[in-house]
């Protein structure tokens, strides 16, 4: 029997990659806890003010539900009237882009972090992700790194997007595959 290479978690090194100053995250780990991961109802605008306060780009009327985690508000661009639903997660090891007019429904995830499977040192790898105007990610599902889902298209409860979605096309599965056109009615 051949014998196989392993993978070595004892030998991962993530010395490459700089999330921001080590005060800044630390502060923000308090903040976070304080005001967004909380089941509080802290109102949407305080929400904003502390992410602008904190580096983000964040447009008007944007609406953030309770229990929201956001990992690096510094890596965070959102755009006008967008709701983000309790209990999603931005893992936003990487830029995430969030246009207009856009819905994350609770529980979705946006993660822009992954491990290289192909090597023993299990190396970090990232990938930005951009949700462009009128985007719907359903509750439950998850956006992998790199992706970009494309002007009003359409990630169904529970799917997950492993590459790009087309624009007005709706998404459904493991991984997501283009069921149907969407259509929006005046």
């Amino acid at each position: 029997m051949p014998r196989h290479a392993i993978t070595r978690l004892d030998l991962f090194e993530n010395s490459g990659y700089n999330p921001g100053n080590v005060l800044a995250r630390g502060l923000w780990v308090l903040v976070s806890g304080l005001f967004f991961q909380t089941w509080f109802p802290w109102p949407s605008f305080l929400k904003a003010s502390l992410l602008r306060w904190f580096g983000g780009c964040v447009g008007r009327g944007v609406v953030i539900k309770p229990r929201l985690t956001i990992k690096y508000p510094w890596n965070l661009k959102v755009g006008d009237h967008v709701w983000i639903g309790e209990n999603a997660w931005i893992d936003n090891l990487d830029r995430v882009v969030i246009g207009s007019n856009v819905c994350i429904s609770q529980g979705a995830i946006l993660i822009c972090g992954n491990h290289d499977f192909t090597k023993a040192e299990f190396d970090l790898i990232t990938g930005a992700i951009t949700l462009e105007d009128g985007v719907w990610i359903g509750a439950k599902s998850t956006v992998a790194p790199g992706v970009t889902c494309h002007s009003h298209a359409v990630l169904t409860i529970g799917s997950m997007a492993t590459s790009d979605l087309n624009p007005y096309t709706i998404y459904k599965g493991c991984p997501a595959q283009a069921v149907k056109a969407r259509t929006i009615t005046q």
